[in-house]
């Protein structure tokens, strides 16, 4: 079954040390991290919208998957990527792309008003993947911490 993403998660998930919106979303976050680093053939389905991360943001917080500025990330992030909506491809090749078309400073502009691009998580994530096409391993701790 393919995992359902939109553009800018493509990066995020580079990026992702365990931290989240709430420990529902880095439970959600983490199966799906896990998932694509455990079996980088993993189909994904790149999709316009709300996908199968933001499924689990969080009712009580105000919700930003539906923002335009979200919408242009996705659209920026696809453009980078050399990817449109609709496309179906492996995890595997998602990293191979980002290996060949993404360096880590290319995040500040891409990500620039992300509240996570401060952090340099996702510059690091894309320095990892440029490294190594594999996703790391999550740290121990920390995994249910809003961020």
């Amino acid at each position: 079954m393919a995992i359902r993403l939109r553009g800018h998660h493509l990066l995020c998930l580079l990026g992702y040390r365990g931290k989240g919106y709430s420990e529902g979303f880095c439970a959600n976050m983490t199966n799906v991290y896990e998932t694509l680093r455990e079996t980088p053939d993993t189909p994904i389905e790149l999709i316009d919208g709300p996908d199968d991360i933001c499924a689990a943001f969080p009712s009580d917080q105000p919700a930003h998957c539906e923002n335009v500025s979200v919408y242009e990330k996705d659209e920026a992030i696809l453009a980078q990527l050399g990817l449109t909506i609709g496309a179906s491809l492996s995890w595997a090749d998602v990293c191979e792309r980002v290996r060949t078309r993404v360096e880590p400073g290319d995040i500040a502009g891409l990500c620039a008003d992300c509240r996570w691009e401060p952090l340099g998580l996702c510059r690091e994530g894309v320095g990892h993947i440029l490294r190594d096409a594999r996703l790391r391993p999550l740290p121990a701790a920390d995994r249910s911490l809003n961020g």
